[in-house]
């Protein structure tokens, strides 16, 4: 029997579809750029800066750094960001993930230079506690958005593709009177709901397995039958407590196979955003390559 550590590896075992062959890099380059992105599917990663943990299976989320990321695919990049000192820090709850959003900004704009067909979604949300700070969250955003503006597509609108190849795509989980973007900042807690042109299922608070796989899938149903006027975000990581702790892989573990073979039996057609933890290579392919159907 297979451990529980394992179950993380077991996808690269599964068949991948046509389209991962190695160019998880450009994978966005052949599509037609008059397609809505909101009718794209698109790998995203969960707390994408989190790679540190002070007790195992606790804040760790990733095992790819956010350059390996968009180089497999990911573009959808879930950033937390504490507001310290009139500065953003990288955290997963009160955990340092030793990353600073400068660097996340001069990682996302280098790929982004060198794949200009590409567009990389940047969720922004403010994390853990703020601290000794002169100025509001917004603000020091805004600080950020002036060193590059013309890398930013701050529309509030859902874009077709051609519009924001090689920019990044503001999704704001902050409350905003300046700033601009896709408007996520109204976001009930674990849960699944809609807010303007989002749906997203972000049930994260996992008592069953089986349940969240439930919400999962809805979501992916949802998706495939859905418009471009809705942006479908689906949040398949999730964490749970194991005698009062909190527990990462245990979700992971088992979702992720589970979604592999989800979209081995359904290699075509919209999943929407699909936002994983301890993402790989072959994970996004299978979801990237969704956009392009087998003998298409």
């Amino acid at each position: 029997m297979l451990s529980l550590s394992c179950c993380r590896f077991l996808p690269l075992l599964l068949a991948l579809t046509p389209a991962a062959s190695g160019a998880g890099s450009d994978w966005m380059k052949t599509i037609d750029g008059k397609q809505p992105l909101a009718r794209l599917s698109i790998p995203g990663t969960h707390d994408a800066g989190a790679l540190h943990e002070p007790v195992a299976g606790t804040t760790q989320c990733q095992n790819l750094t956010l350059a390996a990321q968009l180089e497999a695919g990911v573009r959808f990049l879930d950033i937390r960001c504490r507001h310290q000192h009139d500065a953003f820090a990288i955290y997963h709850g009160p955990v340092d993930q030793k990353l600073t959003f400068d660097e996340v900004l001069q990682t996302v704009s280098a790929f982004l230079k060198n794949h200009p067909s590409e567009t990389v979604i940047l969720s922004a949300k403010e994390e853990y506690k703020a601290e000794e700070n002169t100025r509001s969250f917004e603000a020091t955003f805004q600080s950020y958005l002036a060193k590059n503006p013309a890398i930013w597509h701050l529309s509030a609108a859902l874009p077709a593709l051609d519009e924001v190849r090689g920019k990044i795509v503001l999704f704001r989980r902050f409350p905003s009177t300046l700033t601009g973007g896709i408007d996520a900042s109204v976001w009930p807690d674990s849960t699944t709901f809609s807010s303007g042109s989002l749906r997203v299922q972000d049930a994260y608070q996992v008592t069953s397995n089986d349940q969240k796989w439930a919400a999962i899938t809805q979501q992916l149903t949802e998706a495939a039958s859905g418009s471009a006027a809705t942006l479908f975000v689906n949040f398949t990581s999730g964490t749970t407590k194991r005698l009062g702790i909190p527990n990462i892989p245990s979700i992971s573990d088992d979702l992720n196979v589970r979604l592999a073979g989800y979209l081995s039996a359904h290699p075509a057609g919209c999943c929407g955003i699909l936002v994983m933890d301890f993402v790989t290579p072959d994970a996004c392919a299978r979801v990237y390559g969704t956009n392009f159907p087998p003998g298409k």
